[in-house]
């Protein structure tokens, strides 16, 4: 089968490999629809930051040469034996963590925080760039029967705000800015709907992104080149943001993002970072701010796909752009590289 592999930064092939099989425990998916993530964009171009390369992954067992993908969904072709609940057939969206299930985090049910953790398609294992994808049988969500088999690609990121906002100290009522927005920042805008934020201001550089996210529900879109960001943030809020949410994995967006919350106000740190970020620890203690991180999710897939049902994170909305595998680089990578105008692009899987 065809599958798309990481083997170095700006290295990655499509060619042919074994089709996988399940063992115990374990099911096989055909592969429908499979998202490129930002974190696999930054494999791309700056990896390795999750692949391992010299020392196989603790969980998975696996390093470099990796087949990539981690948000994606199918249908049910094959079960492993001692699987139950799930039958051949059913369409299945997939939580993408290994988790050792043993140290104190995953003890408190935090398996996110896991010591080892890592990410179907990142970490090793059987990634969802490819025709064929076999995972744990706990990794797999069966879909409602409401949804399109394209939301299937969509929960997993969904998941990442869902969760970041959940996290949050957002409240109804509550004003909130979101800097960045990619695919996470814009369902992170819808996922702050949901939560009732009475104001939802979004800096973002990309005229296009700035748009979706109007029509997504925020209340402000200004581009950080032609506007102080912070300043038009204080000035539409009063004092500032009561939470605002990191999305973009760049230095200097950091340090605005303090600025822009108000006295007690929490920073939300949702990206994975090529580099350092340098800020002033002052304009956090002197206003008591807090500094959160958050990483992927934890037991939210199934509010994900209810939400959906509802109409929130939807891939008509958020797709732009539709390839095969074979064009995966060329139509895929490269184009997020340079076209900052697209949202989500979706891989269709092949034989």
């Amino acid at each position: 089968m065809k599958a798309a592999r990481w083997y170095a930064a700006k290295d990655l092939r499509v060619e042919e490999i074994d089709e996988p099989d399940p063992g115990p425990g374990e099911v096989k998916i055909k592969v429908a629809w499979t998202g490129i993530c930002g974190s696999d964009l930054h494999e791309y171009l700056a990896g390795p930051i999750f692949v391992p390369v010299d020392q196989p992954h603790p969980l998975s067992r696996g390093k470099a040469p990796i087949t990539m993908g981690h948000e994606y969904c199918g249908t049910v072709s094959e079960l492993g034996d001692g699987v139950d609940g799930l039958t051949v057939g059913d369409r299945v969206a997939i939580e993408p963590i290994f988790a050792c299930g043993e140290c104190q985090a995953c003890r408190e049910g935090k398996y996110n925080l896991c010591d080892s953790l890592g990410f179907v398609g990142l970490s090793g294992g059987h990634g969802g760039f490819a025709a064929y994808s076999v995972v744990p049988a706990h990794m797999v969500h069966k879909m409602p029967d409401e949804l399109p088999m394209e939301q299937g690609a969509m929960v997993e990121p969904a998941a990442v705000a869902l969760h970041a906002v959940r996290l949050s100290r957002i409240k109804a009522g509550d004003k909130a800015a979101v800097f960045g927005a990619g695919p996470i920042g814009l369902l992170v805008v819808e996922a702050l709907r949901v939560a009732g934020a009475a104001e939802i201001h979004v800096v973002e550089p990309s005229e296009q992104r700035r748009t979706m996210a109007m029509e997504l529900g925020a209340t402000s879109a200004v581009s950080p080149g032609d506007t102080d960001a912070v300043a038009a943030i204080r000035e539409a809020t009063g004092s500032g943001v009561d939470v605002a949410f990191e999305v973009t994995g760049v230095p200097a967006v950091l340090s605005q993002c303090i600025d822009a919350t108000t006295h007690e106000g929490q920073v939300l740190i949702v990206s994975i970072w090529e580099s350092d970020a340098a800020f002033q620890p002052n304009t956090v203690v002197l206003k008591e701010r807090q500094l959160k991180g958050t990483i992927a999710y934890r037991n939210v897939y199934p509010a994900v796909m209810a939400l959906m049902v509802q109409g929130y994170f939807s891939a008509e909305r958020l797709v732009t752009k539709r390839i095969k595998l074979d064009d995966i680089v060329e139509q895929g990578f490269e184009v997020l590289v340079a076209e900052k105008s697209q949202v989500k692009i979706l891989v269709e899987a092949s034989g």
